[in-house]
């Protein structure tokens, strides 16, 4: 089985149950980055001593909960030794981070929308209201939901892509699309909606605290604090202090697409 996540191709020994199926592409991939195969964990609920003996091919090893990975020195070949599906997941996406952040793609917690062709990210942690505010945009401006918990974003040659992943948290949204990103828009719960433009340290310090860093890899938050630069560089980012009613969206409107209404 062949999947794309992002502009990553993979292969599958066999079809991967928790990976929605409009990821899956048809034939060969010419150009696959590493291939994927699984097998049932010998971890236990018990507590108990296991040894197991690590093949000579594979140097990496990763553990979570009572599932494992195994990856030989380039993560070109991986074995997930899973317990359950929702591990298996979990452990397939530091595999590809691995390879993703290789290639100027970071992960960010976050919700993606497509408006009018252009990107907005709502950035926070669980409960902050990602979804909610995507949720709202959907509602009162017709938007897109690509992603609710967890987008990629990766930098061209003179724009970034805001994409979609088979990863979505709790959120239901996942959609494999991209869209240009226009804005990152930092979430605040407050008694009232105010919004304001970010900039230097703080920029750098609200959004970075969004972003996924592969720790596993030797050079891994180097490269993505190259590529999170690069993004804040070139983008706008916005705090918005909210309610979940729609004049949050009239007034996030209004201040992001002004200049676009301007050029109109």
């Amino acid at each position: 089985m062949f999947y794309k996540i992002v502009d990553i191709k993979f292969e599958a020994e066999t079809k991967l149950l928790y990976i929605n199926n409009m990821f899956l592409v048809d034939g060969a991939c010419p150009q696959n980055v590493f291939g994927i195969q699984e097998s049932p964990a010998i971890l236990t609920d018990n507590q108990q001593i296991i040894h197991f003996e690590i093949p000579e091919n594979m140097k990496h090893l990763i553990l979570y909960n009572q599932s494992y990975l195994l990856a030989d020195k380039d993560w070109k070949q991986i074995t997930i030794y899973k317990k359950s599906e929702e591990e298996a997941k979990i452990l397939l996406l530091q595999a590809f981070y691995t390879h993703a952040v290789q290639r100027h793609i970071i992960q960010l917690h976050s919700s993606l929308i497509d408006f009018q062709g252009k990107g907005i990210l709502f950035l926070g942690p669980s409960g902050i209201g990602k979804t909610t505010q995507a949720e709202l945009w959907s509602k009162y401006r017709g938007a897109k939901i690509i992603n609710g918990d967890i987008v990629f974003v990766q930098e061209k040659e003179t724009e970034f892509l805001g994409w979609g992943s088979p990863w979505h948290g709790s959120s239901p949204y996942c959609e494999n699309a991209n869209v240009p990103v226009k804005a990152l828009i930092v979430l605040k719960q407050a008694k009232g909606n105010s919004i304001r433009k970010l900039e230097g340290f703080e920029k750098v310090k609200e959004v970075s605290g969004n972003v996924f860093y592969p720790q596993w890899l030797e050079n891994g938050i180097e490269l993505c604090l190259k590529t999170l630069d690069h993004l804040l560089s070139g983008t706008d980012v916005y705090e918005l202090s909210c309610l979940p009613d729609e004049d949050a969206v009239n007034l996030l409107e209004q201040v992001v697409f002004c200049n676009d209404a301007k050029k109109d």
